[in-house]
This record gives structure tokens, sequence and C-alpha cells, in this order.
């Protein structure tokens, strides 16, 4: 009679951790982001109250929006550089419209430019193929060129900014801010797109393995442009709501610096720059901790200089971390 005998490796602390991270991504998060207000209580003791809340709240909305452009192009593998560009024309062309023609032409014709540069994006990366960083760093340029000769020629119009998104970009409605109106229907539909719809399947499968997403049927140009498309439209959404939180309609790098950290905070929410894996609900956490880590730095009066290394050495960090932790999956 023989006996077999068979040994079983235990599962390390290491591996069980990495495991749990790969599979509970938003825990981390979570851990994190109160970690980070935490530390600011303890700076500033008494700053997180309902004010402050509200206020982190207003202003991480236009970077979730922004960093979820980014989010739909990173699914695919690609990234769009164009958006913060994008964001910058849809507020100053409808500042500059709305004395003239009304909130509601002034809107259509700002997001007009961003339908434009979302069907080059999608033009050149889906079909001429260039490659996404390229492609929409080039239009992004391109419309930064257009908006300062356009400037000149409205320079003697003056801007205004409709209440509308004053209201939406500053108000407060019971301690809830009124961005949140906007928000969360947007946030909605990007994550209803992502995990119901076949688009949302596609940019999964086209990010995962591009080949085998074409033999499955899939039309590769017709999903990149819907996909740019969709992103620079979001972009100029971000912009029109920005500029009522911020209202400086006549500055023309108004969304610049939040190009960086929309592409931090897809990247803190889990969002694989490789493509084929992320989503939203990550990027929305994201966004918070940046915000809540912008708060601090100011609290410790870092310059702007630094906080943009510091988001460059988020990136790299976190990405890291994540090719760690898939590494072995």
């Amino acid at each position: 009679m023989s006996s077999v005998t068979s040994t079983t490796q235990p599962v390390s602390l290491g591996r069980r951790i990495k495991r749990f991270m790969s599979d509970q991504p938003l825990v981390p998060l979570v851990i994190l982001l109160i970690a980070l207000v935490a530390v600011l209580q303890i700076l500033r003791p008494g700053i997180v109250n309902e004010r402050w809340l509200a206020n982190t709240i207003k202003f991480s909305i236009p970077l979730a929006l922004l960093a979820g452009s980014q989010t739909m192009t990173m699914l695919t593998g690609g990234i769009d550089l164009s958006v913060s560009t994008v964001a910058t024309m849809a507020a100053f062309i409808m500042a500059s419209q709305a004395a003239a023609h009304g909130a509601p032409v002034a809107v259509m014709l700002a997001l007009l430019p961003a339908l434009l540069i979302g069907v080059a994006n999608g033009i050149g990366a889906g079909v001429l193929r260039v490659h996404p960083l390229i492609m929409t760093l080039g239009t992004g340029l391109i419309g930064a060129g257009c908006l300062q000769v356009y400037q000149r020629t409205v320079i003697a119009t003056g801007t205004r900014i409709p209440d509308l998104f004053t209201w939406l970009g500053t108000g407060v409605t019971f301690g809830i801010p009124n961005a949140l109106a906007l928000f969360i229907p947007v946030a909605a539909l990007i994550l209803f797109i992502q995990k119901r719809t076949g688009f949302g399947r596609l940019l999964y499968a086209v990010g995962d393995n591009e080949k085998a997403a074409r033999l499955s049927g899939a039309h590769y140009w017709q999903v990149i442009l819907a996909l740019y498309v969709f992103s620079s439209l979001l972009a100029g959404v971000a912009g029109l709501l920005y500029v009522g939180l911020i209202r400086a309609p006549s500055s023309l790098s108004l969304a610049e610096p939040l190009l960086l950290p929309s592409v931090a905070a897809a990247v803190v929410g889990g969002t694989s720059i490789f493509g084929g894996r992320g989503g939203y609900t990550g990027t929305i956490v994201g966004a918070l901790i940046l915000t809540v880590l912008t708060t601090l730095l100011t609290i410790l009066q870092m310059p702007e200089g630094a906080r943009r290394v510091l988001f460059g050495a988020i990136i790299l960090l976190v990405t890291a971390v994540y090719l760690r932790i898939t590494e072995d999956r």
C-alpha cells in the first residue's frame, strides 16, 4: 500500500497583499485618501469641516472630468494631451460669445472646436495610425495657436460667464456643491459606457490585445474615432464647468495646469497606461486624492514647480507599483 503525500506552499504575506490590492484596488486608494485628510487635519487643526469638504469636491470635479478623458483613452493604450487646450478653448469661446448670443448658442459654439479636435485625433490615431501621444500633442498645439488668433478678433467685445455656470461652479445648496448636478449624470454615463455597453467592452479589448480584437470583428478605426470624439467633448464640458469655478474667462492657459494631474489621477486610480485595465470609479478617487494633496502642498508652501515634479513622480511610482502587483498574475 503506497501513500501519496502532497505539500502546499504557504502563500506569503507579500503575495497576499499584492493579490488583495489587485482584486480590490479601491480599498488602498480610500485608505490613502483618509490618511491624507488625517495629515491635513493634524497640520492645520479644524481645517476639515463642511466648507472644506464642499470646496474640495468643487475643485476635484473638473479634474475628474478631464481625468475621465484620460481614463477612456488609456483603456485602449492611448492618451489625450489635447484635453487641457480643448477645455480652455471651450471656456474662452463660451465666455466671449455669451454676451452677444446668449448661453445656449455660446455653449454650442464652444463645443464645436472640441468636436473638430476630437474628430482630428480620432482620424489621426485610428485611421492614419499616428501614435495618440504625438497626435493629441499636435492638435493641442494647433488649438492653442488658433485660440490666440481668435482672442485678437474678439478682444474688444469682452467676456461674460453665464449665471448657470457660475451657479454650477461656485454654488453650494444645503452644503452640497451644485457641480454635482452636472458631474453625477456625466460620471454615471461614463461608468455605464465602460461596464454596460459593447463600446466599453471594445475599449478594453483593443487595449488588451488589438490584434485579437480585430480578429473578433472589431473595427479599430471606428472605436478610436468615437473614443476621441467623446474624450474631446468631455474635456469641453470640463472647461465650461471650470471657468464657472475659477471665473477667469480671459485666461488662455485656464486648464493647462490640470493636464498633468488629469493623467496622474487616472494612473493613481488604477488605469493602466498600457491599456486593457482600469475604470472610472478609481479615477474619481484619484482626483480626490490629488485635490487633497494639492491642499496639503499649499499648506506646506510648496512652489508650483515642485508640485509638477511631484505629480510626475507619482505617475512613475504608481505605474511601477501596478506593474509589480500584476506581473505574477
